[in-house]
């Protein structure tokens, strides 16, 4: 039996001016929307601040299928849609840190909503 293979994504968001707290409203909402449809595992994101403002989400999919099922899901793709009404989607390669042998980046204490300890795929219902 094989365990599907989890799949890191470093995501970066550039907020449009006078938009990062919509862009952290959304950053907060977004992996518990991506836990509860299935798609992310329960560890926890990790959210960074660039000195250029960008902010960088770090979370694990639950697999490649998922990354797939996630650009066909309507819940998902209004909230990305939300996202790209208040920030750029930005490459790693764009930030200054990227350059450095040891990149540093100031963390940010996002409060998620709180979750079900049972991961959507394996409720009862």
């Amino acid at each position: 039996m094989s365990e599907a293979i989890t799949r890191i994504a470093i995501s970066a968001y550039r907020p449009e001016e006078g938009k990062e707290q919509v862009l952290l409203s959304e950053v907060r909402d977004h992996h518990p929307l991506l836990w509860s449809e299935g798609l992310v595992t329960g560890r926890q994101p990790i959210i960074l601040r660039a000195k250029d403002g960008t902010i960088l989400e770090i979370f694990e999919w639950a697999s490649p299928a998922a990354i797939e099922e996630a650009h066909d899901n309507p819940r998902v793709t209004a909230m990305w849609e939300r996202f790209a009404r208040c920030c750029d989607y930005v490459p790693l390669s764009d930030l200054s840190e990227a350059a450095l042998l040891f990149a540093e980046f100031e963390p940010l204490d996002i409060e998620f909503p709180p979750r079900p300890e049972v991961p959507p795929d394996q409720r009862e219902e």
